[in-house]
C-alpha cells in the first residue's frame, strides 16, 4: 500500500509502504547516484576545511548539474551551518551538506492525493524518450495496487505505437483503456474522462503526446487537450504532471520551466535514476521551480517508481 493515495476509504487502504521493499529500492537509487555522489564525495576526503574545499565543491555541484543559482544557495547555507556548528573536519562538513540539501529539496516533498474528485483526471506530459508512457504504466500499477479504479486514455496519437505500448500496460495493470486509431488526441481525451465519470473510475490517466517546448504547433495541441478536458470536466485536469528524464540535466529545467507556463504543472516525475543521472538538478528545479517532485524511478521494472523523499534522496546522493 502507498501513502500518496488519499482517497476516502478505510485507514488501513492508505498503510506506509513495507520497509524492506523501501530499503530495496533505496538501494538501487544510491547506485544510480553513485556516479554523481562520489564525484561530490571525493572533495571531503581531505583533512582541512578551507577555500580550496569549497571551490572544489562548487566544482562538483556545477558539473552534478545543480544549477549556478542552487549551488550558490548551498555553498552559502553550508558555510553558515560550518560556523554554527563549529565543524572542524570535512566528513561532518559533508553531513551538513546532507542536511543542506534535504532542507533545499524539502518543499519538492508532496503526496499525490487523490480522492477529491470523481475521478481524479491526470494529464501527463513529456518529451519523446523521458520514460512518459512508462511512467504511466508504473504509475497505474501503484495505484490499482492501493485501491483505484484507474482509465487509461491514449493521447499520445502523434507517436508510432505509442497506442500499443499504453494498450500493453494497460493489459498487464488488467485496467481499461479508450483509444482510436489515429484519432484526434483531444477527442480521446474527452471520451475518456467522460467514460472515468460514467464508469464511475477513481483515476483518468491521460498520456498526451511527446514533445520538444520548442515545436510550438504541438505545446499548444497540448493546451487545447486541457480545455477539451475541461469541457468534458469543468474541474479538471486535477493534475498536470511533467515525465523528465534524470540524466538531461540542466535541459531538465529548461523543460519544465516551458512545460510550466504552458500548462500550469502541478507535479513532476523524474526518471532513469539508475545509470549516469545528474541527480544534482533536483536542487536546481528546487531552487529555481519548485513543482513537487512527487514520484522518482530507477528502473523498467513496475515496482521501480517511489514516492520521493527529500531526506532520502540526499543521503543516497551524498552517503
Amino acid at each position: 500500500m502507498f501513502s500518496f493515495f488519499k482517497k476516502k476509504a478505510p485507514a488501513e487502504a492508505t498503510s506506509a509502504p513495507k520497509e524492506p521493499a523501501r530499503q530495496g529500492w533505496l538501494g538501487k537509487l544510491r547506485a544510480g547516484l553513485r556516479k554523481t555522489g562520489t564525484s561530490i564525495s571525493t572533495v571531503f576526503t581531505g583533512m582541512q576545511i578551507d577555500d580550496a574545499l569549497y571551490e572544489q565543491l562548487e566544482e562538483a555541484l556545477l558539473m552534478a548539474d545543480a544549477g549556478v543559482a542552487a549551488t550558490q544557495f548551498l555553498l552559502d547555507d553550508l558555510r553558515r551551518r560550518v560556523r554554527e556548528n563549529k565543524a572542524t573536519e570535512p566528513a561532518a562538513v559533508k553531513r551538513l551538506l546532507i542536511d543542506a540539501l534535504a532542507d533545499l529539496l524539502a518543499p519538492l516533498e508532496k503526496p499525490l492525493a487523490i480522492g477529491a474528485h470523481q475521478p481524479t483526471v491526470i494529464m501527463v506530459a513529456g518529451v519523446n524518450g523521458a520514460g512518459k508512457t512508462t511512467s504511466i504504466g508504473k504509475l497505474t500499477h501503484h495505484l490499482s495496487n492501493d485501491g483505484a479504479t484507474v482509465l487509461l486514455a491514449a493521447a499520445d496519437t502523434f507517436r508510432a505505437a505509442a497506442r500499443e505500448q499504453l494498450m500493453v500496460w494497460a493489459e498487464r495493470n488488467t485496467v481499461e483503456i479508450v483509444h482510436q486509431a489515429g484519432g484526434d488526441p483531444a477527442s480521446v481525451c474527452f471520451d475518456a474522462v467522460s467514460a472515468g465519470k460514467a464508469r464511475g473510475k477513481d483515476v483518468v490517466l491521460v498520456d498526451t503526446a511527446g514533445r520538444l517546448p520548442t515545436q510550438l504547433h504541438l505545446m499548444e495541441e497540448l493546451r487545447k487537450i486541457k480545455r477539451v478536458v475541461q469541457k468534458a470536466d469543468e474541474t479538471a485536469p486535477h493534475e498536470v504532471l511533467l515525465v523528465i528524464d534524470g540524466n538531461t540535466g540542466q535541459n531538465a529545467l529548461a523543460q519544465v520551466r516551458a512545460f510550466d507556463e504552458a500548462l500550469g504543472l502541478s507535479g513532476l516525475i523524474v526518471t532513469k535514476l539508475d545509470g549516469t543521472a545528474k541527480g544534482g538538478v533536483l536542487a536546481a528545479i528546487a531552487r529555481e521551480r519548485p513543482i513537487p517532485v512527487y514520484f522518482i524511478g530507477v528502473g523498467e521494472q513496475l515496482d521501480e517508481l517511489e514516492t520521493f523523499k527529500a531526506r532520502e534522496f540526499a543521503q543516497a546522493l551524498l552517503d
